[in-house]
Formats: C-alpha cells, sequence, structure tokens
C-alpha cells in the first residue's frame, strides 16, 4: 500500500537514535562527566560511526536539554548547580503528579504488581547494602511509574528529568545518602496505587521529592564547603 504522505515505514530505530541513547547513557553513569566537551571526531571514532548521525543524535541531546552549545567553542555536557537542581525536582513533581492522575484511570492492580517487581529490586539492594543498585532501582520505578500512565509526553519528559536526576547523584555520590527509609516510601506509593487513592498518592509524591530534593542540597552544600 502506499504511504500517504510518501515515506517508507520505519520498523528499526535510526543510527542516530542509538547514537543518542549511548551517549544519554554516557551522560547518566558518569562516563560523559558535567562539563565536559564533546570531540566529534572522537566520539565518531569510538563510537565506530560516521559523523551525520552522531551530529543529529548530539543536537537531540542540546534539544533535551543534556548538551549546551557555546558558540565557537563547540557541545558539553550541562552542569547543575542548586538551582538547577531544584528545578529538576520541582519540574519531576509535576511530571510525576500528571503521571498519577493518569494512573488512576488505569488497571492500578497490574500497575500496582509491576512496582512492587522495581521494589523487590530496592528492598534486595538495601539487604547487600548496595549503593549503586539501590540507586538504580529507584530511578527505575520511577520511570515505571511515568510509563504507567500510558503519556508518551510524560514518558519523553521524565525521561531527561531522570538522567539529570542520575547526573547529580553521580556527582555527589561521596556525600549523598540514602536513607534506610527510601524503599518504604516506594512501597507506600504502590499502596496508594492499589487502593485507588489519588489524594494520598499525590501527598506521597509531594513528600518523596521534598525529601529528595531535601537530601540532595544538602549534599550539595556539603560538598561545596569541604
Amino acid at each position: 500500500m502506499t504511504s500517504v504522505l510518501g515515506l517508507d515505514p520505519i520498523d528499526r530505530k535510526s543510527t542516530a537514535s542509538i547514537i543518542a541513547d549511548k551517549l544519554r547513557e554516557g551522560i547518566m553513569r558518569g562516563s560523559l562527566e558535567p562539563g565536559t566537551q564533546l570531540h566529534e571526531s572522537d566520539l565518531a571514532g569510538q563510537l565506530g560511526v560516521s559523523r551525520g548521525p552522531l551530529r543529529e543524535a548530539m543536537q537531540r541531546l542540546v534539544q533535551e536539554g543534556l548538551l549546551r552549545s557555546e558558540r565557537h567553542r563547540g557541545l558539553f555536557v550541562i552542569e547543575l548547580d542548586e538551582a538547577g537542581i531544584i528545578d529538576v525536582y520541582r519540574t519531576r513533581r509535576v511530571v510525576e503528579r500528571a503521571a498519577a492522575h493518569l494512573i488512576m484511570t488505569r488497571d492500578v492492580e497490574a500497575i500496582a504488581d509491576h512496582l512492587a517487581e522495581v521494589y523487590d529490586e530496592m528492598k534486595q539492594a538495601v539487604g547487600d547494602e548496595d549503593r549503586f543498585a539501590l540507586s538504580e532501582a529507584d530511578l527505575y520505578f520511577h520511570e515505571a511509574f511515568v510509563q504507567e500512565s500510558g503519556s508518551l509526553r510524560l514518558v519523553r519528559m521524565s525521561r531527561t528529568l531522570l538522567v539529570e536526576t542520575r547526573m547529580c547523584l553521580s556527582a555527589m555520590a561521596e556525600s549523598y545518602e540514602f536513607p534506610q527509609r527510601l524503599a518504604e516510601e516506594h512501597a507506600e506509593i504502590i499502596s496508594a496505587v492499589r487502593d485507588r487513592d489519588e489524594e494520598h498518592l499525590l501527598t506521597l509524591i509531594d513528600q518523596h521529592i521534598d525529601a529528595a530534593l531535601q537530601r540532595l542540597t544538602t549534599a550539595y552544600t556539603d560538598q561545596e564547603e569541604s
């Protein structure tokens, strides 16, 4: 059948999308540290790709806000100061509250079951005293929560915010402490979803974001003073 737009259907991710995913992961994991300048020739060689799709991928990350462009200098990984950290969490609050509202209109039992699987990974990380695994499970929980809203736009916004959140945690790994209660906060969110209690769920999201932001800003201040 001839396409109305005259275009062939896309049946796999483009090279630029794959490269963007790799760069995004590098930023999130800290292998591309805040402030790092990206050099096309070096990256193209490391990734084994041509410069065309690499440029397209980097421009996608500029649009997402993960890279910044400096005239006559090039592209750099963004750096988050205290105001930036606050803004990330303020925006996460808006996205996750919107996701919570949509979740209440869906199959809450199935959603709660899915979130409970992620919560089991958090409990395992707490038991193993594995800070990295706990951090990964924490972020995956919030990614899964927004995905369960069914909104592709919320998912897209959340993905960038969670990369920035991971950057914050990586930059302050030495001074940021995950409290024992972190896993419990997520268990309460799951219960509110299962009970279809939107008002309580929104309250829990606010409390969770406020507590995380307080821990991060305290860690940032301690790091700046050390």
